[in-house]
């Protein structure tokens, strides 16, 4: 069965986001200033071919420890769907 998984990527929140923090000052600037605490991360998606969901997700799982997240300095989470 085919299953894409959903990665969602970000810094975790007692780690500084410079680039959340440039975006957060420049929302007062374009007169929005009501928006706040901007934190930037990643969107990754992964094309799965495996026998049940729990197999995808365990796919889905090495792949963020072993490649795509830097969990020193992020944490991620996974949702899987049926392609």
């Amino acid at each position: 069965m085919n299953y894409i998984a959903h990665i969602n990527i970000m810094p975790h929140k007692a780690l500084l986001d410079p680039q959340g923090k440039a975006v957060t000052q420049s929302m007062t600037n374009i007169g929005l200033p009501q928006i706040s605490n901007v934190r930037i991360g990643k969107h990754i998606t992964l094309q799965i071919k495996a026998a049940s969901v729990a197999l995808a997700t365990t796919a889905a799982d090495d792949a963020c420890k072993k490649l795509l997240c830097n969990q020193i300095m992020e944490e991620y989470s996974i949702t899987i769907t049926e392609e």
